[in-house]
């Protein structure tokens, strides 16, 4: 038999050759082919040797085929597969304009852009630059990237840094004040506005002593030692003046308004007689004499809540009772010493004055008779005293600056009464207290030094951290305080001349 017949018939135990073999056999029939089409000379060399082995092979050729194109199906359907799981790839542009490689520059100085230059230099930017800059200041307005949009889902220092540098003023306009402000005043920071001065219209050539709000209308009247007083109109920007009044040879050691504001009362450091200036007259009387009054000279003094009398302070221990209709004494009271201090009550009934021995006297002004005597807690020299309008509260400052804050009804009740709370922040004596008109605040200040002044807050007993303002100079030596009849405005006197003027922003009137 041929192999011819042997490669085209094969014998059954041929048929029943392991499986290895066969793969090995198709393996060199697929070697065999392809060696053929390599090299035409071998196939013609086998032709003439064997005949024709086509035939013999093809059968065994065609499987061959069939099992290489089965694996390449099964390829196809498995790169199909990863193709679709595999991400979608960046497609290249099937035309490209060199023009848009260029970095296109954009004019700055347009209205709508112009807010976010920071510098001439910036005059033109690129596009890339600017979505830079559009989108920090996207963020900033925002608050920061939120949470989720940072990696890790922390904020960077920088967003918190920005979040501490906006101030409540630029979250409220940019936010909205969508919580109401509080009826009461908060501890801590007293939110306020440095004005232009009071007396910024005409300043004082010498120290400035007194410093008064009106009572109903919105002017504040200043006086000094340069022997003039002046009114001026409070609008917090300008201040201009209405009228200024010139005592020949008359240095002002205190001025205040009287009969409701529609006089006013000056008086010198070392002269008996006192001036009284009519507002809406325009005259100016002095008052020589006053009947039952032996005093060298009249210096202190403190208007009575109803405004047609004043309380005198005269030499040892002596206070009187002055009437302006008549220009006479009414009633005297006397203490056991100098009397350094004096104030009353908010209706007037009630006289509270304290001497250089650091002893406070309550009296009834109307009987004046003493209804309550104290040592000032831990005071060994006096030096000022002040009386809250709605009777609850007392205050007394002493040599060494400490200012003790009583209760009224326990002065009126105890013959020891213990304060509420001793304020220490003055190193120097306590030259001047004043409440504010609804006794939240209270203003404490020494004349012998400079920046010596400090505001309480009295629900707290605590004081405002943030008045005066620390490495800038504007109190200098305070001499007098005072408040608008509704805490809108403060203002002090110093021996510079002027009032520094501040507006107090929790409260809404003047």
């Amino acid at each position: 038999m041929s192999a011819k017949k042997r490669s085209a018939c094969p014998s059954d135990e041929d048929s029943n050759v392991p499986s290895k073999e066969a793969r090995a056999r198709q393996k060199n029939v697929k070697r065999l082919a392809l060696l053929r089409a390599r090299e035409p000379t071998v196939q013609q060399l086998e032709e003439l040797v064997f005949g024709d082995v086509h035939a013999p092979l093809q059968d065994e050729e065609e499987e061959a085929h069939e099992e290489v194109e089965e694996e390449e199906v099964l390829l196809q359907s498995d790169e199909e597969t990863e193709a679709r799981l595999r991400p979608p790839s960046i497609k290249r542009a099937a035309w490209v304009d060199e023009d848009d490689e260029l970095e296109e520059e954009v004019d700055m100085k347009h209205r709508f852009r112009s807010n976010l230059m920071r510098g001439h230099a910036e005059a033109r930017m690129s596009k890339k630059k600017l979505q830079q800059r559009m989108r920090e200041k996207f963020q900033k307005s925002m608050g920061g990237a939120p949470s989720w949009a940072v990696s890790g889902g922390k904020k960077s220092a920088k967003d918190d840094d920005d979040e501490e540098e906006e101030d409540e003023d630029d979250l409220l306009r940019r936010t909205g004040n969508f919580v109401a402000s509080s009826d009461s005043l908060a501890s801590g920071i007293l939110r306020m506005k440095k004005c232009c001065n009071a007396n910024a219209a005409r300043p004082s050539s010498d120290r400035l002593t007194s410093v008064q709000f009106h009572p109903s209308a919105q002017v504040v009247l200043t006086a000094g030692l340069d022997c003039s007083l002046s009114l001026f109109q409070v609008d917090g920007k300008t201040n201009g003046k209405i009228q200024s009044v010139h005592l020949d040879r008359f240095p002002i050691h205190k001025a205040r308004f009287i009969c409701h504001g529609d006089a006013i009362v000056a008086t010198s450091p070392r002269n008996k007689m006192f001036y009284v200036y009519d507002m809406m007259e325009g005259r100016v009387t002095s008052v020589e004499h006053v009947r039952g009054l032996q005093e060298p000279r009249v210096k202190e003094f403190c208007v009575c809540p109803e405004g047609g009398a004043l309380l005198l302070t005269g030499t040892r221990g002596y206070l009187h009772m002055l009437t302006l209709k008549t220009k006479e004494v009414v009633s005297s009271m006397k203490l056991n010493g100098e009397v350094v201090g004096v104030a009353m009550s908010g209706d007037g009934s009630k006289v509270f004055a304290n001497s250089e021995d650091g002893e406070v006297y309550v009296w009834d002004a109307r009987s004046s008779r003493c209804v309550s005597r104290f040592v000032d807690h831990g005071c060994v020299a006096s030096t000022a005293i002040a009386a809250s309008a709605d009777g609850r509260y007392l205050a007394c400052g002493s040599q060494a600056g400490v200012v003790n804050v009583y209760s009224q009804e326990a002065c009126l009740n105890s013959a020891n009464p213990t304060p509420l709370k001793a304020i220490m922040n003055l190193l120097t004596p306590a030259t001047a207290l004043t409440f504010n008109p609804s006794a939240e605040i209270l203003a404490i200040a020494s004349r012998h030094q400079d920046e010596a002044a400090k505001l309480v807050h009295i629900p707290s007993l605590s004081v405002f951290s943030n008045f005066p303002v620390s490495k800038r100079k504007f109190v200098y030596r305070a001499s007098c305080m005072d408040f608008s009849p509704h805490s809108g405005f403060f203002s002090l006197a110093n021996n510079k001349g002027h009032a520094p003027l501040f507006r107090l922003l929790h409260y809404k009137s003047f």
